[in-house]
Order: structure tokens, then C-alpha cells, then sequence
């Protein structure tokens, strides 16, 4: 079944039994660094709604992705096209090189696989891959984003904070120094369920951590 969600000046179709929009692609979206005219690349770009909520937040941008599942890569080139948005998803493995042009991006950008390959429950089909690290490690996918990434661009991605270790170890194996970090908690006394990481290609050393986003502060609640 399709269905269709509004993220502002935009329209997002969705399919069953392929990526969907969730609540952490809006905070990565809305955490990273971002300004007009800037080349943009999105490694797993799923439907394509990392692009979709950074126009948004700014024009003129170039707004490319790469993405394993034909079908998820067709249906995030067409919601480009349908919404006049400038850019090109490609439907290919984001650790081969030659895919779209290396030292080219401003901010390449990932919603990755949060669980490592035999630590827990593996979903079925395409919501497997979109889970767990079947098809790319965070190695694997930091060294795809540095080849890509001009020196002082930046990597945005989102993880669970158990992982952080792993996550700074594979950046900085890739040339891009962790430079922001932001969690995210429900509550005061709930640990936190999620991290905002960005980083520098060729950054200096040096982390600045952010405060922490209470979800019930963000809503509101």
C-alpha cells in the first residue's frame, strides 16, 4: 500500500515493506549543519526523506543518494522529481566506488543500520537491512562518506549511543574527525536512546558537546 506524508512544502510517498519516515530522520535533518547551495549526498537514502526534510530547511541545494533497494532507490528519485527538487539517486552498493564524484559534497548525511550483525533479533527482508548491518559495517560506511566528502565537509548520521565508540573509531579511520554530539532522551531519568553525531573531513581535533534534547521539551510535553 502507498501512502503520502506532508513535510511542509514537500510530499513524501511511502510504501509498504520499504524505509519509512521516523521521528529520528527528523532530528538528524534538523541537527546537522546545513547551508544554501550546498551538495548534499544521502548514503542509504531509503525513499528519500533525509533530502526531502533538508529542503526544508534551505534552497538551492543539490540533493543526491544512493540506496541497495531498487525499489526504495526508484521511489526516492521519483519524490525528488515530483517535488521539483534538484538531484540524482542512484540504486547500487554506496561501498563501491565510481558512484556519483568523490571529494564533491558539502554534507553527506546517514540514518544507517543501528545494530551490528549478531547482537539481537534481525527483521525480515528489507526492514532487516534498514536495521541491521547486513550489507554495510560503520566502517565501511564512514570510508564511503570520506571518499566523498571535500575536506571541510561535513558527516551527519544518527546511532544509538551504546555504539558511539564504534562510531567515533570508524570516522576518524575515515579522515573525518567527530566534531558535535547531541543525545536524545525522553525524560530527565531515562538514559539516553539516541545520538546526533557530526563530523569534519580533515577537522582539527576537538568535540563539542551539545546539550541534551529532552523529547518532552521539544514537543512541548
Amino acid at each position: 500500500m502507498e501512502t503520502v506524508e506532508h513535510l511542509g512544502r514537500y510530499t513524501l510517498r511511502q510504501r509498504d515493506g520499504l524505509p519509512k519516515l521516523g521521528t529520528d530522520a527528523v532530528r538528524l535533518a534538523r541537527f546537522a549543519t546545513l547551508r544554501s547551495g550546498w551538495r548534499v549526498l544521502d548514503l542509504g537514502c531509503g525513499v528519500g526523506v533525509l533530502p526531502l526534510l533538508l529542503a526544508e530547511r534551505a534552497d538551492r541545494l543539490t540533493l543526491d543518494g544512493i540506496e541497495c533497494i531498487p525499489e526504495a532507490a526508484a521511489l526516492a528519485g521519483e519524490n525528488l522529481r515530483a517535488n521539483g527538487l534538484t538531484g540524482t539517486v542512484v540504486q547500487g552498493d554506496l561501498r563501491e566506488p565510481g558512484w556519483l564524484t568523490e571529494g564533491h559534497y558539502d554534507l553527506v548525511i546517514s540514518n544507517p543500520p543501528y545494530f551490528a550483525p549478531g547482537t539481537g533479533y534481525v527483521a525480515p527482508g528489507n526492514r532487516g537491512i534498514a536495521r541491521t548491518e547486513l550489507c554495510c559495517t560503520l566502517p565501511e560506511l564512514c570510508r564511503a562518506a570520506g571518499r566523498r566528502l571535500k575536506t571541510g565537509g561535513r558527516l551527519a548520521v544518527c546511532l544509538r549511543p551504546e555504539r558511539l565508540a564504534d562510531l567515533f573509531e570508524a570516522m576518524r579511520g575515515a579522515s573525518v574527525e567527530p566534531k558535535r554530539l547531541q543525545l536524545v532522551q525522553s525524560a530527565p531519568s531515562r538514559s539516553p536512546r539516541l545520538a546526533l553525531v557530526e563530523g569534519v573531513r580533515q577537522g582539527g581535533r576537538g568535540l563539542t558537546v551539545e546539550p541534551v534534547l529532552l523529547l518532552n521539551e521539544e514537543t512541548g510535553g
